[in-house]
């Protein structure tokens, strides 16, 4: 990690290998690496490829054949990683849509727990009674989002928006169709 973080610093595209978990071949990336992410125990790197121009972000343990190279860039003074993750849970950005508002129910234990370790930074207690702890959220409906509700299991309630309510309901639903 150390090159790339010196890469960081220094404002000098790196170029490597990289495999997606889904694909059988890698592909050679030439990018301007802006930050490292770790979620979940794994770290990511934060890149504006030069192929395409967009930001990206990658796992460090699908990135092999690392060169440090002499062309400089200048990252720009506007992004900031905060503020480039800030309606995000986890390290999915999406490329288009608006933040949605959701809204979360939790049994007192879970919510004793859920107050004191937020979801989000954008995290508000709605209710907190005793017999549920309801929060809302402003973030994307990502896949990370997605599985962090899933992670839960009975232990929370999606209460909105319709179409989270929904897409967890379907995934509960074919979960419980494997057993049949």
């Amino acid at each position: 990690m150390a090159p790339i973080i010196e890469a960081i610093k220094e404002e000098v595209q790196i170029q490597f290998s990289y495999q997606k978990f889904w694909d059988n071949f890698s592909t050679i990336r030439t990018v301007e690496a802006y930050a490292l992410k770790e979620f979940k125990n794994r770290w990511y790197l934060v890149v504006k490829d030069t192929e395409d121009c967009k930001v990206k972000t990658l796992g460090l343990d699908r990135l092999s054949n690392l060169v440090i190279k002499t062309n400089e860039f200048k990252k720009p003074s506007s992004f900031s990683i905060d503020a480039y993750f800030q309606n995000c849970f986890g390290i999915i950005t999406p490329d288009e849509g608006e933040p949605e508002e959701v809204v979360l129910s939790f049994p007192l234990h879970q919510g004793k727990y859920i107050k004191t370790m937020p979801l989000h930074e954008s995290q508000e207690v709605l209710e907190d009674n005793e017999r549920e702890v309801k929060i809302r959220l402003r973030l994307f409906l990502t896949y990370d989002f997605m599985l962090e509700i899933l992670s839960w299991g009975d232990n929370i309630k999606v209460v909105s928006p319709d179409k989270l309510v929904c897409q967890i309901k379907n995934v509960y639903q074919n979960a419980l169709n494997q057993y049949k």
